[in-house]
């Protein structure tokens, strides 16, 4: 069953129904992210042939005999053989039927030669494209599928449509499990992210710790093994490891980490740093009211899945082995697990903002995210992990709370109190979201968001 892209499959579906231009698809994203099953779905509306090819790690010659076979086998025919790619295309326009060529992998090829030259060729192959022929390239190594969309790159300019393909937030993810509890769909997202291989080999008729258990401790575990062999294969040969493990161990500073490494040399992390940036491994961010200082930038993985690996079970594989996955959990994750999840829901609510925003439903919204607060006159400072800033300058604080009852209106009250004394901020708004909803009704001094709200 196809799930989520509603967005991604019909930009991709009405491009590959015209035929009013010439059609260059670029579609790139992380592994097991759900690229080929977005083209697939897409392709099972596409009035003509399909010829969907994967590239291996071969040569140029080898990959191209195989893409020929490819087309044959889509043909019904045993063999064909050409002297060019172009050659192909040439025969492709003679058919007389319309052609879908979907090259998946394609970093696979790029590599075949010296820099730019397969893009080079490609270029030459796209510009040549008969009418009856529509192209997809699709990859999954980030930083050499960006390099197509440098100015630079033969292939810069040359595509009709271009997506770049993330995980699902956790409004998306919950789809895989649509008869959990809120809370329950919260934890889920805060655990295992929104890879969608990921989601579709989840058991959700069984707890998060008994997916835990069998999905990621066993250091065979289908969820781990995703993990190590696959989410850090392209990086694992251009990074010290302890980066991501300092961040996900809550050393988000650049500082932090330079001294987790215990190293002086700032090159070397700098331009690890930017290689995980690239990768989409990590995230740079900073505080809605100190944009573009350097001073409060803090790093961050991005991917909840990869969050939890680093804060619980890298470099633990020798305990687990020796106690067993249910007495490691016991002793390392069962008493800071609801921790943990809590510092995610807030990042369920940013999502739900950002949501919200984009279909209009706060109209004079202009940032969200984090807030960070010096008080000299009580001599405090801290931080609020999320704020709405309104036109005008004006902010909306919110306390996210991962409750498995209601809160009550005592609460509220309590936890506004200190934020009302702070010198210096532009409080217009105070909001709550709370996973287990509020035991009164809405009133003019709070936002109430009910956990039921972020799934509706």
């Amino acid at each position: 069953m196809f799930i989520g892209r509603e967005k991604e499959l019909k930009a991709l579906s009405a491009e590959l129904s015209t035929w009013k231009k010439k059609t260059a698809v670029l579609i790139y994203g992380k592994r097991r992210v759900g690229k080929s099953t977005l083209i697939n779905e897409a392709a099972k509306a596409f009035d003509g042939m399909v010829v969907n090819h994967l590239c291996v790690s071969s040569t140029f010659e080898g990959n191209l005999e195989l893409i020929y076979k490819s087309v044959a086998e889509s043909l019904s025919l045993t063999h064909l053989r050409f002297d060019s790619w172009f050659a192909l295309m040439d025969y492709l326009g003679t058919l007389g039927r319309k052609i879908l060529l979907i090259i998946d992998e394609y970093p696979y090829l790029k590599q075949t030669k010296k820099k730019n030259e397969v893009d080079s060729y490609m270029q030459a192959v796209i510009d040549r494209l008969p009418e009856n022929v529509k192209l997809v390239l699709c990859g999954s190594y980030i930083t050499v599928m960006k390099e197509l969309l440098a100015e630079s790159n033969p292939l810069f300019g040359r595509f009709s449509l271009i997506l770049h393909i993330h995980d699902f937030d956790y409004y998306d993810a919950s789809k895989f499990y649509p008869n959990l509890t809120v809370r329950e769909k919260v934890t889920f997202y805060g655990v295992f992210g929104g890879c969608p291989y990921v989601l579709e080999n989840l058991d959700t008729g069984k707890s998060v710790k008994e997916n835990i258990i069998s999905l990621l401790l066993p250091e065979t575990g289908l969820v781990r093994s995703h993990i190590e062999n696959v989410m850090l294969r392209e990086i694992q040969k251009s990074f010290d490891a302890r980066i991501l493990e300092s961040l996900g161990n809550g050393r988000k500073k650049y500082t932090q980490i330079r001294d987790q490494l215990g190293s002086s040399e700032t090159g070397l992390l700098d331009k690890q740093l930017k290689i995980l940036l690239e990768m989409e491994t990590i995230q740079k961010t900073e505080p809605i009211n100190h944009r573009h200082d350097k001073k409060k930038q803090f790093y961050e993985i991005t991917d909840n899945l990869m969050r939890f690996y680093f804060s619980f079970i890298f470099g633990s594989a020798g305990t687990i082995s020796r106690i067993g996955e249910a007495q490691y959990y016991a002793a390392s994750i069962e008493k800071t697990l609801e921790q943990f999840i809590s510092r995610r829901f807030e990042g369920i609510s940013l999502q739900y903002f950002h949501r919200m925003s984009v279909q209009g439903r706060i109209p004079d919204i202009e940032d969200f995210g984090s807030y960070w607060y010096d008080d000299p006159l009580n001599k405090t400072n801290g931080e609020f992990d999320c704020v709405i800033k309104r036109a005008g300058g004006l902010f909306d604080f919110y306390e996210c709370k991962y409750f498995d009852r209601p809160m009550t209106l005592k609460e509220c009250e309590q936890e506004r109190g200190p934020l009302q004394k702070m010198q210096g901020l532009e409080v217009t708004g105070v909001g709550f979201i709370c996973t287990g909803g509020f035991d009164f009704k809405s009133q003019a001094d709070f936002i109430l968001i009910d956990g039921k709200d972020l799934y509706q």
